[in-house]
């Protein structure tokens, strides 16, 4: 008869206790599914809640009530609504500000900064107050039109013909800064149309409906898009 001391085998009870991961281990998550109306709806982002990122210039300008417009959901489409008259609000710096909001690739960014910069332009005297800021509106208009998302770039060239509208030949001196971009996307046929017809319109703000020098326009686009043919 033996004597030794007998260890009992471990229960799976006591196993389970001790292959278990401990309580602060995180278990694995599941990934949701996508929803189908998640295709439906624009990429959207809360500008007051609490960004899990550093936000853009434009975001964080938004987000602390800097853009004096906010956007008003209707049930056919969307408008702005402005805090104060448009014609009362200085173009420096919000017109430039809506321009580089032009890069924004989410939802109500998107929106504010394309109907924010159309109808700032739209108000009297927008003439006297958009030239000024040439210098700084180009570069970031430029910058839309090189953006590699698709919308960014339309948003951009939408933006550079209303401003051409309303400056007219000012814009001349600053076109060899839009036009090489325009160029690259001209060989894109999904927007070779669209570019055309605003080349078309750049020429006719440019000079054509001016009562100055009525080919300076014309050449310049020339100029930059080869083989582009003049309206006339």
């Amino acid at each position: 008869m033996s004597s030794g001391i007998q260890i009992k085998p471990k229960t799976a009870v006591q196993k389970s206790k001790a292959s278990s991961p401990l309580p602060c281990s995180p278990e694995p998550a599941t990934k949701p599914q996508p929803k189908p109306s998640d295709k439906l709806n624009p990429k959207t982002i809360d500008p007051f809640g609490t960004p899990s990122r550093t936000p853009s210039a434009f975001a964080a300008i938004y987000a602390k009530g800097g853009i004096p417009c906010r956007l008003v959901h209707g049930s056919v489409k969307h408008r702005l609504k402005w805090e104060c008259l448009p014609e009362t609000v200085p173009f420096d710096p919000l017109l430039v500000t809506l321009a580089e909001g032009l890069r924004e690739t989410k939802h109500p960014y998107t929106f504010v900064s394309k109907e924010g910069f159309k109808e700032l332009l739209m108000v009297e005297g927008a003439t006297e107050k958009a030239i000024p800021l040439l210098p700084r509106l180009v570069p970031v208009l430029k910058a839309a039109l090189a953006h590699s998302d698709d919308e960014v770039f339309e948003r951009g060239l939408d933006a550079v013909v209303q401003l051409s509208a309303v400056v007219g030949l000012s814009l001349n001196d600053h076109l060899k800064h839009l036009l090489t971009n325009l160029s690259r996307r001209l060989m894109d046929k999904k927007f070779r149309e669209k570019i055309t017809v605003a080349l078309q319109k750049l020429e006719q703000y440019g000079g054509k409906n001016r009562q100055t020098d009525s080919s300076h326009g014309d050449r310049s686009t020339k100029l930059f898009i080869p083989g582009h043919r003049g309206c006339h």
